[in-house]
């Protein structure tokens, strides 16, 4: 009898360790999207802040202001294309993509 009384302890202890595992999808679950929400706040957003304020900036561009390609080189703006500047080095021109503007010079940043 004793053999038959440990059999369904051991028994019931599975069916009771079964049953309580049936809640750790949620609790697996709730971790990740913590993780997921951290990775969007600390990662996702200040980059896309970055690119809407370099975006403002590009825009704000205009002929005559000096600025900085991500090369390095300082040059004034002589003129506009739909994506493109062209830029006054020394006397050369020469052209670049908007994207490749660094920095407007001469502006003081807030």
């Amino acid at each position: 009898m004793t053999h038959v009384a440990t059999y369904l302890n051991w028994q019931s202890g599975l069916l009771i360790a079964q049953e309580s595992s049936g809640g750790s999808a949620l609790g697996f679950l709730f971790p990740l999207v913590i993780m997921g929400g951290l990775f969007y706040v600390l990662l996702i957003l200040p980059q896309r802040r970055r690119h809407k304020k370099m975006d403002t900036m590009r825009a704000s561009i205009t002929v005559g202001d000096e600025v900085r390609t991500i090369g390095g080189i300082i040059a004034t703006v002589v003129a506009e294309n739909d994506d493109e500047f062209t830029l006054d080095i020394g006397g050369q021109k020469m052209r670049v993509i908007k994207r490749a503007i660094a920095e407007k010079l001469g502006v003081d940043e807030e």
